[in-house]
């Protein structure tokens, strides 16, 4: 399960964020868990195409440091931030791949369980302004 939803998020970010003429802003934020900054969780911005038109801009990630804190940059890219406008976010968390053999993938665990839920909802958004935002931050909970 959890190969599936990395495999399908890395196809995400690496076909749906294709060609942009759409501005980058810099975007960071903190994430929590249960009220506490949590280290080791990966955030993903998918920006969402306007009505009437195709063409999204590049997704963009990042991964909490132990504050909790993450700052976004382009996939592919050095560089800092996220598309302007709409965009669906994904939270999951993070693993580290060092060794891409098919088992070392199926046995991959994150430090950090994170719901289901967090991954999948497509009303999870965020607009990130033309001015960018230093407090995109994300309460997680967890039974």
């Amino acid at each position: 399960m959890l190969r599936s939803v990395l495999t399908g998020g890395v196809l995400v970010i690496l076909f749906c964020g294709c060609g942009s003429d759409g501005k980058v802003a810099a975007v960071s934020g903190i994430v929590t868990l249960n009220g506490k900054p949590t280290a080791d969780i990966a955030v993903t911005f998918q920006p969402i195409a306007p009505e009437g038109q195709n063409v999204v801009g590049l997704s963009a990630s990042g991964v909490t440091g132990s504050d909790g804190r993450y700052t976004l940059k382009l996939h592919g890219t050095q560089t800092k931030g996220a598309t302007v406008g709409k965009n669906q976010v994904r939270i999951t968390g993070h693993v580290e791949f060092t060794d891409m053999s098919e088992e070392a993938l199926n046995k991959a665990k994150p430090k950090v369980n994170i719901p289901t839920r967090y991954w999948n909802d497509p009303k999870l958004e965020i607009n990130v302004p033309p001015s960018g935002t230093s407090s995109a931050d994300f309460q997680l909970t967890s039974p």
